[in-house]
């Protein structure tokens, strides 16, 4: 339960809004009965406006002074502009009494369509295809299907449960595993323990990772669990690059152990030019933009408006994130609510 004896909260935002969403913000506010100061920091100022910031919505890409920030003592409650949570989760605010919301499910349909995009491009070879055409080559050679496929989804949090709806109508088996594998929805086949992976993956046709980055998923994926899928898979990240070991990943796919990957997010960001992952024939790469949207600061307004009411109402906020996890426990996810009100 989130509280707040501020008089005048002072709200610092560092992402990209635009004056029609600092107007919803303000307007919400008003609605709300609060007098706030509003400021819109953007990635140059942040580092020095959380100084004195009560209220903090975003995603600092620049370094920011958390230890500072923390000792302040003033800031209470921190929005996440994104699903991921280690641009804010250091030690400092773990420790601190400051409440973390993320935006896990958010942006839900932008990543099943980022998907879509990696996994398909993969199955109906389209890597070669794009080369041929460069060429002015007629290449015709083999596709895979995604209908009655064995489909593994590691992290069934708000992105890999509409990831499953959305997979659902193509006949696919869908297998889920997750930290927290309860209200298994009819759009999977089973929703399994997180122990239960090593011995899945094997089976699977096709991997997709939506699970979040924290202590325990960095790294999971090294070269001993990536051999244990067969060499026809497929493994699609749209979670977050740390969790596939990168050399592992070149090696298993140069090797022809793995038939392919996409990939929109890497170890390190941007791609090193000089990495290997450029070149391989049955990889493709998107710069980490499974998250755009033409609605996506419209969608990451309003869930934050909901907030401020439920924060200022003293109510449960959506996305309270259990800090020594790194994400949201189920019975505080939005994904729980149609619309995460």
């Amino acid at each position: 339960m989130a509280t707040s004896s501020i008089t005048r909260p002072r709200i610092v935002l560092c992402y990209p809004v635009e004056s029609r969403h600092f107007a919803r913000i303000e307007q919400q506010l008003s609605d709300i009965g609060i007098d706030a100061e509003l400021i819109d920091a953007g990635q140059q100022h942040i580092a020095d406006e959380l100084l004195q910031a009560d209220i903090y919505c975003g995603h600092a890409k620049v370094p920011v002074p958390w230890p500072e920030v923390v000792a302040q003592g003033r800031l209470q409650w921190i929005q996440s502009s994104a699903a991921g949570m280690d641009h804010c989760l250091t030690p400092e605010v773990v420790a601190s009494d400051i409440v973390v919301t993320s935006a896990s499910g958010v942006l839900a349909d932008q990543v099943a369509e980022q998907t879509f995009a990696l996994l398909f491009g993969l199955l109906r070879s389209l890597p070669v295809f794009f080369r041929a055409q460069q060429a002015h080559e007629f290449v015709r050679l083999p596709t895979r299907d995604l209908h009655r496929a064995r489909v593994g989804i590691v992290g069934f949090g708000g992105n890999g449960r509409r990831l499953a709806e959305v997979l659902a109508p193509f006949r696919c088996e869908l297998i889920a595993t997750d930290l927290f594998p309860h209200d298994k929805p009819e759009t999977v086949s089973q929703l399994l323990p997180a122990e239960a992976l090593d011995g899945l993956l094997p089976t699977l046709d096709v991997l997709i990772l939506t699970a979040p980055l924290t202590d325990q998923t960095c790294g999971m994926f090294d070269a001993d669990r990536l051999a244990r899928l067969p060499s026809h898979a497929l493994l699609i990240n749209v979670a977050r690059g740390a969790i596939v070991q990168e050399k592992a990943l070149v090696e298993a796919l140069a090797a022809g152990r793995l038939a392919g990957a996409g990939v929109d997010v890497t170890e390190i960001e941007p791609l090193d030019p000089a990495s290997p992952l450029w070149d391989l024939p049955n990889v493709i790469i998107t710069p980490h933009v499974g998250g755009q949207a033409a609605t996506r600061i419209d969608d990451m307004t309003e869930f934050f408006c909901t907030n401020l009411r439920r924060f200022f109402s003293r109510q449960p906020l959506r996305n309270l994130v259990d800090k020594t996890l790194g994400f949201p426990r189920p019975e505080d996810a939005a994904w729980r609510i149609p619309g995460g009100q």
